[in-house]
């Protein structure tokens, strides 16, 4: 679950082999949003959080392709932005997620809030030494955003998520014995 910063899925992809990557959809429309005048933009909105509520990720992607169609010519900015990771906003919906575990990963919302807490917890500290005090401090604030922390809604499904993953990991990676086959 990342936003839609270049360098944020560069280091994902960079550090895992197969990284599954889900996009906020919450960012993803704000940024539509920020492109286009007050009242289309609400429209926009409306039209994206249908398709993305849509339990057909084929369908779902049909239906932004062609809003972003419909945004090209008086709104390329709007259209450019709808379609740049568009099938990663909708991976929790190719997995099969069920809804209410789906509705938690969707956003980044949680990772915010953690990351909140421990920009709050440390803001005080006007002289930092080095960079294990920052990481003392960043642990001291992900123990005061711990005590916050409730359960994820869905979280009866997480079962279902790690088998959907597990599905997808072996549909897309080669098992290490068919590598040396092939070599031979």
């Amino acid at each position: 679950m990342i936003d839609g910063a270049k360098a944020l899925a560069a280091g994902v992809n960079a550090v895992f082999d197969h990284p599954v990557i889900q996009r906020c959809q919450l960012h993803k429309i704000r940024n539509v949003q920020a492109k286009l005048s007050k009242t289309m933009a609400t429209t926009v909105a409306r039209k994206m959080r249908a398709a993305y509520h849509d339990p057909d990720p084929l369908a779902a992607e049909a239906t932004l392709e062609a809003l972003a169609r419909s945004l090209d010519k008086a709104h390329p900015g709007a259209a450019g932005s709808l379609r740049e990771g568009l099938t990663e906003t909708l991976t929790v919906s190719r997995l099969g997620v069920p809804p209410t575990l789906a509705r938690t990963l969707r956003s980044t919302n949680a990772i915010e809030s953690m990351i909140g807490i421990c920009r709050d917890h440390s803001s005080n500290v006007k002289r930092w030494r080095d960079g294990h005090m920052a990481l003392r401090w960043c642990a001291a604030g992900m123990g005061e955003a711990a005590k916050q922390f409730r359960r994820v809604n869905g979280h009866l499904h997480l079962p279902a998520l790690r088998q959907a993953l597990t599905d997808h990991a072996a549909g897309t990676v080669t098992p290490t014995d068919q590598n040396e086959e092939e070599a031979a």
